[in-house]
Order: structure tokens, then sequence, then C-alpha cells
């Protein structure tokens, strides 16, 4: 892509938002606000990502085995476009890393209002060596710097 066409495609991301800033004392591009976990046939659980991050793994979500579940981050994006946002998650059971996912969420233009990614759907697993408690170590970055990082965690369990 040559200089032109980048700034064309930079301006039509940032739209009206150039120059948007939410939080002045914040000189973050990208201001997570919240995870929430969107399970098929349960209500929607959610954790505050804007706090203090080191509580969140205290409090486990619950999960029925065999469930179609996605996770949707809502953030906010100020100063200038994100190119490359990426949401990065490794999962463990029993202190052994047991998945790595990584998925593009793809470029962000600065908005006056949240913006969100949802990933695929996943599946919990089935059976009952499968059933207990999971660590997640999470990690939102982009092209240029890592936004947030923090530690949750879910229970997979037989009926909710």
């Amino acid at each position: 892509m040559d200089a032109e066409a980048l700034r064309r495609y930079k301006e039509t991301l940032s739209g009206s938002g150039a120059g948007v800033v939410i939080d002045s004392s914040n000189p973050q591009k990208v201001i997570v606000k919240k995870l929430t976990l969107i399970v098929d046939g349960m209500p929607n659980k959610e954790l505050d990502l804007s706090g203090d991050l080191s509580k969140l793994k205290e409090h486990k979500l619950k999960i029925n085995e065999g469930s179609c579940y996605r996770i949707r981050l809502d953030f906010i994006v100020q100063r200038g476009v994100v190119q490359g946002l990426k949401y990065l998650h490794k999962t463990y059971r029993k202190g052994n890393p047991i998945d790595n996912n990584s998925a593009l969420a793809g470029n962000y233009g600065p908005r006056n209002e949240i913006q969100s990614y949802t990933t695929a759907d996943e599946e919990s697993p089935i059976g009952m060596q499968f059933r207990g408690d999971y660590t997640v170590k999470s990690i939102l970055t982009d092209d240029a710097s890592t936004h947030i990082e923090w530690e949750w965690g879910f229970e997979v369990i037989k009926n909710w």
C-alpha cells in the first residue's frame, strides 16, 4: 500500500473522530472497559476491566459443560487509529497450558462511543474430568503496543 492509499485508509477509519480524546488523563489509545462472557442459554456475565485487574481472578465465571460461548470486549479508541488489534488468551487447567488462542480483532478509528470485538464461537469441554476451575491470561495488543493484560477464570460445571 503506498503512502497516499494508507493516508486515505486511515482517514476512512477515523472518520469524524480524528483527535477524539475521551479520557485526557489516560495516554492509551485503547481503553478497555469490560469483558462479557456470552454463553448460549445462560445470562451474560461481565468483568469490569476498568478497575483493579488483580481482583478478577478471585471471581470465577461459571459455564455449563458443552456450552457454546463467545467473549466480547468493549473498549474506547481515542487519540488515533489502532491498526492490527489482537486479542490473545492462554487457558490453563491446574497450572498446565491447555489452549492458546489468537484472534485479529481488526483496525479501529477513534470514536466517542464504545466499540466492541466478539470472538468466534467456542465450546466448553464435556465430561467429569473437565469440570472445575480454569485460569485465562488475556492480552489486548496491536502492531505498536500492549493495551492491557489481565488474568481471569471460569469454572466448568455440570448444570447451571
